[in-house]
């Protein structure tokens, strides 16, 4: 089965999510596909599943992810063979000093914000995360991607909140239930990430490998 049918074998209740999710993945395809990277944010457990995406993208998932031939030749086998492909990816969230600097320095609020401006290039995607769609710093976030030529993709509840004016791409879990939402949000991250490691490193055929 393919991860999206998998999702819904598990998780009939997001059948109405699909178009999102298959428009998600046509947004990070598009980005990786031209040496784009993805920036991630949220607040609590948003920022944990933030952290958690950029895991899953950073290394084999699912997929071993050989390095290509070229590479390995360059690398020796020795170290080639303790590493795996990577999709760069990016959780704001972890980037300590700055965000308690900003805090500190200037306005928390905003930091996000600060992130984008200072690490985002045209082409790349921003991912926010929040159950109500209404966090500030988040939003604050994509309004500075969006002035900077970022594509914009939220993770986010029933509503949407101010998420449905910021984002070019939103993924709506369906509940407003903050837990709900949060338990709804990990399987459709990880189908999006075994859909984006199938395209970038689909599994070697029998010729191939």
């Amino acid at each position: 089965m393919s991860p999206l049918e998998t999702l819904l074998a598990h998780y009939p209740q997001l059948t109405p999510s699909v178009p999102q999710i298959e428009a998600a993945f046509g947004l990070l395809k598009h980005c990786y596909a031209r040496g784009g990277k993805l920036l991630l944010c949220g607040n609590g457990g948003s920022a944990s599943d933030a952290d958690h995406i950029a895991g899953e993208l950073l290394k084999g998932f699912k997929s071993r992810r050989p390095l290509p031939p070229d590479l390995r030749a360059q690398l020796g086998d020795n170290l080639a063979d303790k590493l795996q492909g990577a999709l760069p990816a990016i959780p704001l969230g972890n980037l300590t000093a700055l965000n308690t600097a900003y805090l500190n320095d200037v306005d928390g609020e905003y930091t996000y914000a600060q992130l984008v401006l200072g690490l985002g290039k045209p082409g790349d995607v921003l991912l926010g995360i929040s159950t109500s769609g209404n966090a500030k710093n988040v939003n604050h976030a994509f309004r500075a991607a969006r002035a900077l030529g970022l594509k914009t993709l939220g993770l986010t509840g029933e509503h949407g909140g101010a998420f449905r004016e910021n984002c070019d791409v939103c993924v709506h879990a369906p509940s407003t239930e903050t837990y709900r939402i949060q338990e709804f949000h990990l399987p459709i991250y990880h189908a999006l990430c075994l859909m984006i490691e199938a395209e970038f490193f689909p599994p070697a055929t029998p010729e191939s490998a």
